[in-house]
């Protein structure tokens, strides 16, 4: 599955009141900055985006500096000035991306229940362990 936005938007899905969410696909180049600034764990500068990813590619400054504004405007990155300089940082962590893309396909399954039974049946049994635990945590915290 390629990497995507999220994107609240504020419409209710039928009878159950549900948000929806709609995940749009990040471009090649930003797919690219939001793996290095993930993989990174820290804010950082367009030069310092830039420096990590000339290693791989040449890029001008402009166009880093031009993708790190779009995913700004788009919600997938905060920004705080340092200096002279805007210091980027994700807004959600990979696996807050991860788990919103895969509630967006839910949403959009014809049939929930159908869909979670395919996909469970091609786990392994260490992705099923994991599974089962994260359901008993999720309903451990609805009981609080």
């Amino acid at each position: 599955m390629a990497d995507g936005l999220l994107e609240l938007t504020g419409s209710r899905s039928g009878a159950e009141g549900m948000r929806r969410w709609r995940v749009r696909p990040f471009g090649e180049l930003e797919a690219v900055v939001m793996d290095m600034l993930w993989r990174r764990g820290e804010a950082a500068t367009v030069r310092e985006v830039l420096a990590e990813l000339t290693a791989s590619r040449a890029l001008a400054y402009t166009t880093v500096m031009t993708v790190l504004d779009n995913l700004h405007r788009k919600g997938a990155l905060s920004r705080e000035m340092e200096g002279r300089a805007w210091r980027y940082r994700p807004t959600r962590t990979r696996a807050e991306h991860s788990a919103a893309m895969l509630q967006d396909v839910l949403s959009a399954a014809g049939d929930r229940d159908e869909v979670l039974m395919h996909f469970v049946a091609d786990l392994d049994a260490d992705a099923v362990a994991s599974l089962r635990t994260a359901v008993e945590s999720a309903r451990q915290a609805q009981r609080s």
